[in-house]
């Protein structure tokens, strides 16, 4: 079975990756479904559209979205055709992966964000990214006052729990 089917739809479940600009919600995208299919840089605003693949990861196939960064005030047209695409997958997804900078910290978007993913009525796991070393796991906490179920991401260590314990997406 390959790994990922880019942009073909099936009646798997749906799973958005969201979050602002730059957070590396590409790079995890490219992680998760072992392709290098999503455009990774680090100039915001580079992933406009929507791009999909199905994951083979877990007990169980879903098809994974990948997003453009969301903005929030102060958007200009193309931000606010990216937050609208980003819009319909939250609306078409069964679970948002909500991706963070850890390093930089909670930023008023995030709080934007947060509040947005929690009308969605959908379930979120709160995905921290750059936590690259040990000393880093104290910067993670401070995105528990979103009130997420959170792992953290990076390079170094893939997907892990809150004790750096394995998740089932454990890349």
């Amino acid at each position: 079975m390959r790994d990922a089917l880019v942009n073909e739809t099936h009646t798997l479940p749906n799973v958005a990756i969201v979050g602002r600009p730059n957070v590396g919600k590409s790079a995890l995208f490219n992680r998760l479904v072992r392709r290098k299919i999503a455009i990774v840089h680090d100039q915001p605003g580079i992933t406009r559209d929507r791009l999909s693949a199905t994951c083979t990861r877990g007990e169980r196939p879903f098809t994974l979205w990948d997003t453009g960064g969301i903005f929030g005030a102060g958007e200009s047209e193309l931000t606010r055709q990216v937050r609208h695409a980003a819009e319909n997958a939250l609306r078409e997804s069964d679970l948002l992966l909500f991706v963070v900078d850890g390093k930089e910290g909670l930023s008023p978007i995030d709080e934007e964000l947060a509040r947005m993913l929690r009308k969605s009525q959908k379930p979120v796991v709160l995905v921290i990214n750059k936590i690259d070393t040990e000393k880093h796991d104290p910067l993670a906490a401070e995105f528990d006052s979103l009130g997420f179920e959170r792992i953290t991401w990076s390079w170094h260590f893939g997907i892990t729990g809150r004790n750096r314990t394995p998740t089932p997406l454990a890349c």
